[in-house]
């Protein structure tokens, strides 16, 4: 009695190895699934994949006729190893640890303040969990308790990092890291959480001149480019209110930036800062104003999607 080995097939590559059939040409059928997880957003009962060696997570169910991973929601797709999931779009945030968000403080209360940060509830950040000015790492005292106005009012913008949960199911953040803080020169957006993309950093300086901080929880914050180093900003000028003046060409380049958010936000496009790059060189060809029109928006992201398709092709 011979004994047969049979060995798994190989898994989707992001490369030019394409899967071919026995008379040498490519596997469409292959290369398709591929795409079809490169292309990110689904809707509700677009076939995600028709290979049966991955399984089915959150947002997807079985379909057992054609052996293949449908989505149940309009959302994003993720694929940790073998598994499926999808995010959905319309939802509100849920922190993972680690995370960068950007928040709104909307109330001062005792040795802590209320951060909206998009979620179910208010997020806390602990007066023991910010710099002081002067870089000193020391306890907080009654002193501290008493102008923590001076820190962060109501009404101010920060970034922070993600820390954990508490058992009510509100969230913790710090803003131990001089990365962090007051928000200052620019403009918030606001888009589905699901768009931003996961990254190495969420702190990105285009190529026009403004910086970009993608918040996961769905706020992005477009600002006046700093050419400071980290090492450089003055700690005692971290929780100043002291907005440096920004001269008209870079108010323009921050609201063209914004509306190119807000066009990939409104075409389910997920944001990334290539992607918004590539949405702002489209954007040169219309004014400023005009790129909250229909048809401005329409181009714009179908261009995007144009130069997406050729990095694909050629990586």
């Amino acid at each position: 009695m011979s004994i047969h080995f049979l060995f798994p097939k190989p898994a989707f590559s992001a490369g030019n190895n394409d899967q071919k059939d026995q008379d040498g040409d490519v596997d469409m059928f292959v290369r398709a699934q591929r795409d079809n997880f490169e292309s990110k957003v689904v809707t509700p009962g677009q076939v995600i994949t028709a290979d049966t060696q991955y399984m089915r997570g959150h947002g997807t169910y079985l379909n057992e006729e054609e052996s293949s991973h449908i989505s149940s929601v309009a959302g994003v797709v993720e694929r940790v190893n073998k598994l499926i999931t999808v995010r959905p779009l319309h939802t509100r945030y849920t922190g993972n640890i680690g995370d960068l968000v950007i928040g709104r403080i909307t109330e001062v209360t005792n040795k802590r303040w209320k951060v909206d940060i998009n979620s179910r509830q208010d997020a806390v950040l602990l007066l023991s969990a910010i710099n002081l000015p002067g870089g000193v790492q020391r306890r907080k005292t009654e002193a501290d308790e008493l102008q923590m106005r001076k820190f962060f009012a109501e009404g101010d913008l920060l970034a922070a990092e993600f820390q954990g949960s508490f058992n009510d199911g509100s969230t913790s953040l710090h803003t131990r890291n001089l990365k962090y803080g007051k928000l200052r020169n620019g403009s918030l957006i606001v888009v589905p959480p699901a768009l931003v993309q996961r990254c190495k950093t969420h702190f990105h300086t285009l190529s026009c001149g403004v910086d970009v901080t993608l918040g996961l929880n769905g706020y992005i914050w477009v600002s006046k480019h700093s050419s400071k180093n980290l090492d450089e900003l003055d700690p005692e000028a971290i929780y100043s209110n002291d907005n440096e003046p920004v001269d008209r060409s870079t108010r323009e380049t921050i609201a063209r930036v914004c509306n190119c958010i807000n066009a990939l936000s409104r075409h389910f496009m997920c944001i990334t800062d290539t992607i918004i790059a590539y949405a702002y060189e489209a954007s040169l060809k219309y004014p400023v104003k005009d790129l909250l029109k229909l048809e401005a928006m329409e181009f714009v992201t179908t261009e995007v999607r144009h130069k997406l398709s050729v990095v694909r092709s050629i990586y």
